[in-house]
Formats: C-alpha cells, sequence, structure tokens
C-alpha cells in the first residue's frame, strides 16, 4: 500500500470511513469523473488524465503526501511540478499546489483515504492510501437519497434542535433536497424562539441542563461551525472571533455558549480574553483550563491557519 508499516484499522477505523462513504455520494451525487473534474476547474485540462495514472501506480511507491513526497508521487506519474491559483479574487483565494488538489480529486473519487500525519499530530501533511488497502472491496456503493437522509440524521443526532437553513449551510445541498431528507426522516418540528427547528422522532424527551462547564475549543472546531445561526451561542462576539471569511478562531465557551478567545504565543503561553463580565468565579476557571491547556500542549506550538482578529492581538 502507500502507507508504508500502516496496519489495516480496526471496527471503528471502519466505521469512520463508511461514514465517510455516505458524505461522498450525499455531497457530491455521482462520484466525480475525470471529466467532470476537468470541466468544473480552469486547469482540469492538465489534470484530467493524471488521477488514473496516479492511482495505477500508487502501490509502486513508499508514500504520499500534500508536501515533499506528494510532490515526488505525482512527479512519479508524470506530472509537472508547479501551483495554481484558486479562488482568485476572493480573499480566500490564493496559490496552491497542484499535487494537493490531484490528492483532493482521488479523495474525492474514493480511490485514496488520508491516513495518519507525518510527523507530530500538528503536522499538516498526511500520508494517503488506496482506499481498498484499507477496506476490502472499497467504500460501499450508496444511493444518493439515502446518504442524504442518513447524513441528515447523524447531523440531528450530533447538533439537534436545527433549522433547515442549518442544514442547508452544513450540506450545501438546496432547500428541496434538505426538506426532502427532513420528511423521510419524519423529523419532527420544534419551536426555537419563533424559528422551526427539527428533532429525530426517538429525540422528544426532555434533557436534564448539565452542569455549565469551561471549554478552550480550537480554531475550526466542529462545536463552532455546526450551525449556521450562531447568535445564541456567540452573542456579539462574532466580528472578533471569525476571519472575514466565516473561519473561526480559538473559543471560550462556559455553559454552552461563547465568552471569549484564546491563543498560544510563541513561548507557549496560553493567553486569553474574555469579552464579557461573567463574574469571578469564571473567570478564574478559565485561567485554570488555560494553564491546563498549557501544561497538556507542551513543547508543541500552534499556529491557526485562519488567523481572526482576537487571535492575532492576543498571539503578539
Amino acid at each position: 500500500g502507500v502507507v508504508a508499516g500502516f496496519s489495516p484499522p480496526g471496527f471503528e477505523h471502519d466505521l469512520r470511513h463508511i461514514h465517510y462513504s455516505y458524505i461522498l455520494s450525499a455531497r457530491l451525487g455521482n462520484r466525480i469523473s475525470d471529466h467532470d473534474f476537468a470541466e468544473r476547474t480552469a486547469y482540469g485540462h492538465r489534470l484530467c488524465a493524471f488521477p488514473t495514472r496516479i492511482f495505477k501506480g500508487s502501490h509502486r511507491v513508499g508514500s504520499a503526501s500534500a508536501g515533499r513526497n506528494a510532490y515526488d508521487y505525482v512527479f512519479f506519474a508524470g506530472l509537472e511540478f508547479g501551483q495554481i491559483t484558486l479562488a482568485a479574487g476572493k480573499s480566500y483565494g490564493g496559490p496552491a499546489n497542484i499535487s494537493t488538489r490531484v490528492l483532493f480529486l482521488l479523495a474525492a473519487d474514493g480511490r485514496i483515504m488520508r491516513g495518519r500525519p507525518r510527523g507530530s499530530w500538528i503536522s499538516g501533511q498526511y500520508r494517503w492510501a488506496p482506499t481498498d488497502s484499507w477496506l476490502k472491496g472499497g467504500l460501499p456503493a450508496i444511493p444518493v437519497e439515502s446518504a442524504r437522509v442518513e447524513l441528515v440524521r447523524r447531523w440531528l443526532r450530533c447538533f439537534g434542535p436545527g433549522t433547515a437553513a442549518d442544514v442547508r449551510w452544513w450540506t450545501g445541498w438546496t432547500m428541496g433536497e434538505v426538506r426532502r431528507a427532513l420528511g423521510d426522516l419524519r423529523a419532527v418540528e420544534v419551536d426555537l424562539d419563533g424559528a422551526a427547528g427539527y428533532l429525530l422522532p426517538d429525540d422528544l424527551a426532555p434533557v436534564r441542563p448539565p452542569k455549565p462547564g469551561i471549554a478552550l475549543l480550537p480554531a475550526l472546531d466542529s462545536t463552532v461551525m455546526g450551525w449556521a445561526e450562531r447568535d445564541w451561542y456567540l452573542g456579539p462576539h462574532r466580528a472578533a472571533l471569525f476571519d472575514r471569511s466565516g473561519n473561526p478562531g480559538p473559543t471560550i465557551w462556559w455553559d454552552g455558549r461563547v465568552i471569549g478567545g484564546w491563543a498560544q504565543r510563541p513561548e507557549g503561553e496560553i493567553v486569553y480574553r474574555v469579552l464579557e463580565d461573567v463574574g469571578r468565579e469564571v473567570a478564574a476557571g478559565v485561567e485554570a483550563e488555560a494553564d491546563r491547556l498549557r501544561d497538556f500542549m507542551g513543547p508543541v506550538r500552534v499556529t491557526p491557519r485562519f488567523r481572526t482578529p482576537l487571535e492575532r492581538q492576543l498571539s503578539g
């Protein structure tokens, strides 16, 4: 396989990648073909012939990542070195390695899977493996409508109650596709402060309020990214904690809502700012949690890929 010394995963890993097959089927519909990719990208005519060649050669090379090894991997398949510009003119646009996009195409087509990071756990380079080297027979074929229903079911289980607009934002589907999936699930409409929300039919029992807790969550954490409507947990803090493209930085949570943000300085100090009056007891709890995070991080240094106004101020 592509990943040298990487043994096949166990049951838990199989379940995780079966979930991945639902995402592929639901978000992409029929898997993206090389021709479709060429039609949808300005540089597609340069790439559309290469994924199959790379895939066929993947079992003959030691490893592949989006860094130097990926260049070796792509070069092996005959693809020239270089970069392309993505989303030209957009705030989130910029140059990207061709090798990165080719790996993305192979993954979107279900041919390869991302494995463990190269180096430490904060590395941005990952090893990739042919799908059938991890899952015998590859990913299961799932009808698009069934995959959409299953994804919405899992989203409601994790993030419900939520609105149809939340699901539409999270999936990127049309509102019609969202409503059909909710209907197939027989999702139950509930009131969310005057807006229509949805829950699964077996998730209607009252929930005992949990004990208030404090958490320092990293940038792009799935909790912050779970919903499109965020005022109920962000309050007035969106501008300080999100970049211009809508990516959240590190956040401080208390009792189910965001109260501030944090950052790590080059010397390892965890610094933070509480953006509202939460009282002495909560403030002391935030300080204790920051100390705990500093001890956990030890010598590891993390700089968020998407810098937010508050994180930039705090990190110095």
